[in-house]
């Protein structure tokens, strides 16, 4: 697990970030200027003035285009709609920029093929940012998953980002909660139980979609997926059963400030050492593959 306690020896890790939406400002913004891994140097939007808002509490640069951004960073973060983000990623990709991406890697399965096949010819650092993954609870829960034998385990992501508000964005509406939550629980359950060989999917993922995942090894698990449910917290649960009691990994009530400086120093190491980990742009493929096995029902 990454000590973050250690201090920074390095010199921090200049990043441009594209888009400033919500989840830039929240997150991205916030995070990459804290340091001391990393700097926010400059924000690109397609609204000027969106841009502006996002960089100005940490004295970046707004670029007034695309170009401008990469001339200027040696790392690029992303945090766009998975259609744009697959198409600008492979100009940052050309012009040999470390990349800190958002999930899913693309829009489609192709767009993100070829993408990660971009990055693995280009030989640059990419990360995903996987918020899960992260923190130090999720971090505890794999590593005891992976001592258990497990038959069969039941999961769920849900929320009400869909019925309104900041989240309820346009890529979300149209592809629902199998895009934009599925990467999470098919990546926590693919790393707790092994490998999924095979997804099958019922229901409509702008409503509710339920995945049966079969595993190597032949432990099955259930993944109910909605954005459009009212309920009181939006989270995850898994829950792992075999011989042993139970294993449970709940979001509900984790403080993910526990989880930001563990990514940013991942990054950080990544891009400095030329070696990305383990949630690298392969990984973002993956998960993609598994998503669109599963859109196939």
């Amino acid at each position: 697990m990454t000590d973050i306690s250690l201090p920074w020896t390095g010199e921090p890790v200049r990043v441009g970030l594209v888009g400033a939406g919500p989840w830039a400002r929240a997150v991205h913004a916030r995070v990459l200027a804290a340091g001391p891994e990393t700097r926010l140097t400059s924000v690109w939007a397609r609204r000027e003035e969106a841009a502006r808002e996002t960089a100005a509490p940490y004295g970046a640069d707004v670029a007034a285009d695309f170009d401008e951004l990469l001339e200027g960073c040696e790392a690029v973060a992303f945090s766009v709609p998975p259609a744009i983000q697959a198409e600008l990623a492979l100009r940052a990709v050309k012009a040999g920029k470390a990349l800190l991406l958002e999930k899913p890697l693309g829009g489609d399965l192709s767009s993100a093929r070829r993408l990660a096949d971009a990055i693995e010819e280009a030989g640059v650092v990419s990360q995903l940012v996987l918020s899960n993954r992260y923190h130090p609870a999720a971090r505890r829960f794999l590593a005891a998953a992976r001592k258990l034998e497990v038959a069969g385990a039941r999961s769920c992501g849900l929320s009400g980002a869909f019925l309104g508000g900041d989240f309820a964005t346009p890529w979300r509406l149209e592809h629902g909660a199998l895009l934009d939550v599925g990467p999470h629980l098919l990546d926590l359950l693919d790393a707790a139980i092994g490998p999924i060989e095979r997804v099958r999917s019922a229901g409509d993922p702008r409503r509710w979609i339920e995945l049966t995942c079969e595993h190597e090894g032949g432990a099955v698990s259930q993944c109910s997926l909605s954005g459009s449910v009212n309920v009181p917290e939006g989270g995850t649960h898994i829950e792992l059963f075999g011989s042993e009691p139970p294993l449970v990994y709940d979001t509900t009530g984790l403080d993910y400030e526990d989880a930001w400086p563990v990514l940013r120093r991942e990054f950080a190491t990544a891009v400095r050492t030329g070696v990305s980990g383990e949630l690298d742009a392969r990984r973002g493929l993956r998960l993609q593959e598994l998503i669109a096995q599963a859109a196939r029902g």
